[in-house]
């Protein structure tokens, strides 16, 4: 089995398989569409806390440069 990529339980790192890497990169993807459209209804809410929106944005930030190292992780080193 091929491991890629790091995963911290209880303080150890373990190295994830593609197979978990893929799955992980799936499960992301789910939860960036899923903020992207919660922050388009909290936008087009005139009550909305501008706060919210703006964690909403960050945490969609942040899981859109999880998913970019994850994705890098699945190519394969070229030798030079």
């Amino acid at each position: 089995m091929t491991r890629a990529g790091p995963a911290v339980y209880a303080g150890r790192v373990e190295p994830l398989s593609l197979s978990e890497i893929t799955r992980r990169v799936s499960e992301l993807k789910l939860e960036h569409r899923s903020l992207d459209a919660e922050i388009d209804r909290l936008i087009a809410d005139i009550q909305a806390d501008e706060i919210s929106i703006k964690r909403l944005k960050k945490r969609k930030l942040w899981l859109k440069d999880c998913i970019s190292r994850l994705e890098s992780a699945l190519i394969p080193d070229e030798p030079a």
